[in-house]
């Protein structure tokens, strides 16, 4: 499986709209990652309908053990990003 990156998706959209020059793909794909990453730092959900949702998981502060001496060892809490 290979992965595409911020690149791929500027040179793909630059090669399939050949009106639009690739600074304008790069600064396309920047304002929409920008745009998703404001709404999930607000906490909001993000859907795009035939493409996926994105939404951030808050994961409180704990205590864990460790395995070997069973000593408690806190554990920070931590926010996870959920891609649907």
């Amino acid at each position: 499986m290979r992965t595409m990156t911020r690149s791929d998706l500027i040179a793909t959209i630059a090669s399939r709209f050949p009106n639009l020059m690739a600074k304008d793909a790069e600064i396309a794909v920047k304002e929409i990652l920008d745009a998703i990453g404001r709404s999930l730092a607000q906490g909001d959900r993000v859907e795009i309908r035939g493409f996926g949702s994105f939404s951030l998981n808050y994961h409180p502060a704990r205590t864990g053990r460790n395995p070997k001496s069973g000593e408690a060892v806190p554990r920070r809490g931590y926010r996870e990003r959920l891609p649907s």
